[in-house]
């Protein structure tokens, strides 16, 4: 097995080599964000509530659709939103289509911290891009995209990943 950050000779590289070195960029970019994020007085954020943030949407949601978009039971789902709501991310509240319902909308503190995240995504895309060069960074991108698929672009990988 290839030592952490060895440099590949190019020949002959390890068919695990690949996913390893994706998934452990991605990795990098999710702790140095939310080490920033810590900083900026959310300390309390963990990456899954970043995707159960995006699940419940600009719009809202309720528990079984966030559950169906986060690819876990609706009690699974009710668990993160009492969590997001004990820290002040997110409300419940009357569906006011359905009296019947409740909907999880962000709160103030929930949309503060997606917009804090996406300008920490965008500041470290920027030191890729200073490390890197722009025109790799891009080749890169546009690289992923063509390998891929549209349909992965999920929310629900903290179920994926636990089975």
């Amino acid at each position: 097995m290839a030592e952490p950050g060895a440099k590949s000779s190019g020949s002959a590289v390890a068919g695990f080599e690949l996913p390893m070195l994706l998934f452990a960029g991605f990795r990098s970019i999710i702790d140095e964000l939310h080490r920033e994020l810590a900083e900026r007085g959310y300390p309390d954020t963990r990456p899954a509530y970043g995707y159960a943030l995006q699940a419940i949407g600009r719009d809202g949601a309720t528990a079984s659709e966030i559950g169906r978009r986060l690819g876990v039971s609706k009690q699974a789902a009710g668990k993160t939103v009492e969590k997001l709501e004990g820290l002040g991310y997110v409300e419940r509240v009357d569906d006011p289509e359905d009296g019947r319902r409740k909907l999880v909308r962000l709160t103030a503190r929930g949309v503060d911290i997606l917009v804090k995240s996406a300008e920490g995504f965008d500041r470290l895309r920027a030191e890729w891009v200073r490390v890197l060069g722009a025109d790799r960074v891009r080749a890169m991108e546009e690289d992923l995209r063509m390998m891929v698929p549209a349909s992965a672009f999920r929310l629900d990988a903290a179920g994926w990943f636990n089975g």
